[in-house]
């Protein structure tokens, strides 16, 4: 899915490749497109995947 940071996260959040991220899909192109909305930290995405909110998969 191609996504865009949102302007208010845009100037304090840097995103890279295998950070977890809260994704808000368009009304059109839904499938496809989307607006970032949070970026979880390494230790909040480790209590997702303790608490069996994210599931591990590579």
């Amino acid at each position: 899915r191609l996504c865009r940071i949102r302007g208010k996260m845009k100037r304090r959040a840097w995103v890279r490749r295998g950070d977890i991220v809260l994704v808000s899909p368009w009304d059109f192109q839904s499938e496809e497109r989307g607006d970032i909305i949070w970026r979880y930290r390494r230790d909040q995405a480790e209590w997702l995947r303790r608490n069996g909110y994210l599931e591990i998969s590579r």
